[in-house]
């Protein structure tokens, strides 16, 4: 893959920030958007705009044909058995509240396990905090290696016959680890548990087949993956999906409605209540054929070769703590970082003032920042578009932050 080439498609990119070229390395919290995905966004509400499921007339049955069509793409990307297991929301977070507002409510009671582990976001650790104090169910954490990574001798330890959900992401949005699920699965279902997967950062950058990981259940956004936002996945396994109530009620998820009872439809609509994401949907399916026209392999390659040229850049810096492991295999393509003395929020000003867009803050990964003993840290993330230039720019602009803050102080 040529990234010079693939960053031509994407508008936003083309443009000075600060009176300096743009360098976008802020793809963990939000992907730029190429033009496939924008005109395919422009040409439904321009072509097609109407709603699904309930009309017959042309309008409403291309607009189906696109939301379903979207759908079948999404089942492909992830290697779901069926589209009764990919269910539209909102993002990973609403995805996440779904699993544990349903499954979690009628399944756990006291004396059960949820478990999870240190490096979490946050939209997978408050759903099971309150899952946990509405059933009695205990909260456990999988502790981290010196390197942040986890051990699968500890998830042995920690996961017992007692546990029955265990939650975990799939690549850290803040130490760029990359778990191992499928092992993780394995340990879950030998103890009777379910697994859930945060795919939010991994759905965007690698090749998930759900059926190999066997888990249980898979949560992404479409806004990570070249995708609009406001559009998410929730895969569950059929059998589990089943079983489990709704947590929205209204129209479009509804078989009968009577007036004191009412049955819902069959799977994938009895959980997207309402006029659903139609834009997102068709948005997202369009990112998912850019996605796969590249290739999700070639993807992962780039953005590995470029975590790995960052470190080697970045470890030149006097005074500089990246956190994570340190070889390029088990990270992904992000490098979480902090300049002795200096604020990383006052990092990412002064890098913005140079058109170098990062991330400065806690992540949404309070535990984890305690666990790294940091109130905060920077963080620069790489997509498809960023090249080697990108990261010399960003070490030119570290440079310049540390001599000016050294000057200053």
């Amino acid at each position: 893959m040529n990234a010079r080439e693939i960053r031509e498609l994407f508008p936003i990119l083309n443009q000075e920030v600060n009176g300096s070229p743009l360098v976008y390395l802020d793809s963990a919290a939000t992907s730029q958007k190429p033009v496939q995905v924008i005109e395919a966004l422009d040409k439904y509400y321009r072509e097609y705009n109407s709603n699904v499921h309930r009309g017959v007339h042309t309008l409403g049955t291309r607009a189906t044909d696109g939301y379903e069509g979207s759908r079948e793409k999404v089942r492909k990307f992830i290697n779901a058995k069926s589209i009764e297991e990919i269910i539209f929301t909102r993002g990973t977070t609403t995805a996440i509240n779904t699993v544990a507002a349903s499954y979690g409510r009628e399944n756990l009671k006291e004396g059960d396990e949820i478990v999870i582990s240190y490096m979490e976001h946050h939209s997978n650790i408050i759903p099971w905090q309150q899952v946990a104090k509405q059933t009695g169910a205990t909260l456990k954490y999988i502790d981290l290696q010196e390197d942040g990574t986890i051990s699968l001798d500890t998830v042995r330890e920690v996961v017992t016959e007692n546990t029955k959900i265990v939650s975990i992401m799939q690549v850290s949005n803040v130490l760029g680890v990359m778990n191992p699920i499928k092992e993780i699965a394995e340990i879950a279902h030998q103890n009777g548990a379910i697994m859930v997967v945060d795919g939010a950062q991994s759905a965007p950058h690698m090749k998930i087949d759900v059926q190999n990981l066997n888990c249980d259940f898979l949560a992404f956004s479409g806004h990570k993956m070249c995708g609009p936002t406001g559009i998410g996945v929730l895969y569950g396994k059929k059998a589990l999906l089943e079983k489990m109530e709704p947590v929205e009620f209204g129209g479009e998820m509804i078989d009968f409605v009577g007036l004191y009872e009412s049955t819902w439809k069959e799977l994938p609509w009895k959980f997207e209540g309402g006029t659903p994401i139609i834009a997102g949907a068709i948005g997202l399916g369009a990112a998912i054929d850019f996605l796969n026209d590249i290739g999700l392999d070639n993807i992962e390659k780039h953005e590995h070769a470029l975590a790995a040229y960052a470190m080697d850049k970045m470890s030149e810096i006097e005074g500089m703590t990246i956190y994570g492991p340190k070889e390029a295999g088990k990270r992904a393509g992000l490098v979480t970082f902090n300049i002795d003395d200096v604020h990383p929020h006052d990092v990412a000003t002064v890098l913005d003032a140079e058109g170098i867009a990062v991330r400065a803050g806690h992540h949404c990964a309070q535990p984890l920042m305690k666990w790294l003993k940091a109130s905060a840290t920077a963080r620069a993330s790489f997509y498809l578009y960023n090249t080697e230039e990108d990261i010399d720019k960003l070490v030119a602009g570290l440079v310049k932050t540390k001599e000016y803050f050294s000057d200053v102080f």
